[in-house]
């Protein structure tokens, strides 16, 4: 395929369209309510204007591969994880304190720089979380919205709500445990393994992938070889992501550099070096991990720990390892657009630098 398949059809476009036609049809409602609510449509539509569209896009490719025919109704239904997403990363920038999404400020930052620059009383951190943790129940309940309005037929809709039903409890299991591993601490590779398939590579591709093919009624056997497909490359995606959180440069992830060992995050590359690293070197993680206010110099010797004993290699391997398997499942998709877009997907997700 020789443009981004996340571009074919002009999909990332139609996403961006679609996204800003749904929020703008409920600025009136909001307004009606309060002006003073528009802030929180205004923060969710800031967020969704930027993004990778990987979850529609499976979700979109999973129903070609089931033999579905694009519609503006398909696409919308795909749409409505954009929402979903932008539910988890709003939370997700609150539970771990972050101070930046995209590049731009995180929403709560957003709330709680509107409470100094207007010199409102009580906590501005407070009123910023409390206000982000509203957008992210926003989005939640829109992107419910979104899918029960798509313009599907109403079997189509029951088909896919049971997966996405199924979706957002995993993927509140998973944002749970990932919650548990920062505070329990000493993470094995196993534990990892957990949080790695429920937060992550089950909600961002194989449930997007069932979602559009049980609209387009694919087969059991096609289910199971998208189950294969999604679960081996959504593990390949997340550990890629907790590489980029430690070694990613911050002017091209949004990120400040090393932020994953600033928040403490407890990853399968960390588990790796827990099980590799001298007491010294375990010590030395144990001092540091988690420090908010770890100096740059310190962040760089972590950086170098990791790679000496041999967590970021083994990281590299495994990603490589289900990509692999990721790619060998598609030998059974039979068609040929479908598998063209699921390999270059493939590759894009393991091999991207944000």
């Amino acid at each position: 395929m020789d443009i981004n398949p996340l571009d074919v059809g002009r999909l990332r476009e139609r996403v961006q369209e679609t996204l800003e036609e749904f929020i703008d049809s409920h600025r009136q409602l909001m307004s009606e309510v309060s002006p003073d609510t528009l802030p929180l449509i205004d923060s969710l539509q800031g967020l969704v204007s930027g993004g990778k569209r990987l979850r529609p896009a499976f979700a979109y490719w999973g129903y070609r591969a089931a033999g579905g025919i694009d519609s503006d109704a398909l696409l919308k239904a795909c749409t409505s994880l954009e929402l979903l997403q932008a539910c988890a990363l709003i939370h997700d920038d609150v539970m771990d304190a972050s101070d930046t999404r995209r590049g731009q400020p995180a929403v709560h930052k957003q709330f709680e720089a509107t409470h100094i620059a207007n010199s409102w009383s009580g906590s501005a951190k407070l009123f910023g979380e409390g206000s982000a943790i509203l957008v992210g129940d926003l989005a939640l309940s829109w992107a419910d919205e979104m899918l029960l309005t798509s313009g599907l037929e109403a079997e189509q809709i029951n088909r896919a709500k049971s997966i996405y039903d199924i979706m957002r409890t995993e993927l509140m299991s998973g944002q749970y445990l990932d919650l548990l591993e920062q505070v329990r601490g000493n993470i094995t590779q196993e534990r990892a393994e957990t949080v790695i398939r429920y937060k992550s590579a089950k909600y961002t591709i194989e449930r997007p992938l069932h979602m559009g093919a049980t609209i387009a009624g694919a087969s059991a056997d096609l289910m199971k070889v998208l189950s294969r497909y999604g679960l081996a490359l959504g593990e390949a995606f997340q550990l890629r992501d907790d590489l980029l959180g430690v070694f990613g440069d911050a002017e091209i992830t949004g990120k400040p550099a090393g932020d994953d060992l600033r928040e403490g995050k407890q990853t399968m590359l960390i588990a790796h070096a827990y099980a590799t690293a001298t007491s010294a070197e375990k010590k030395f993680i144990d001092e540091h991990l988690g420090s908010a206010d770890i100096a740059a110099a310190t962040i760089s010797e972590l950086q170098k720990l990791l790679i000496s004993c041999g967590a970021q290699e083994f990281i590299e391997t495994r990603i490589a390892h289900y990509l692999a398997n990721a790619l060998s499942a598609l030998d059974e998709i039979s068609d040929p657009d479908a598998h063209s877009a699921l390999t270059a997907l493939a590759v894009l997700a393991t091999e991207r630098a944000a």
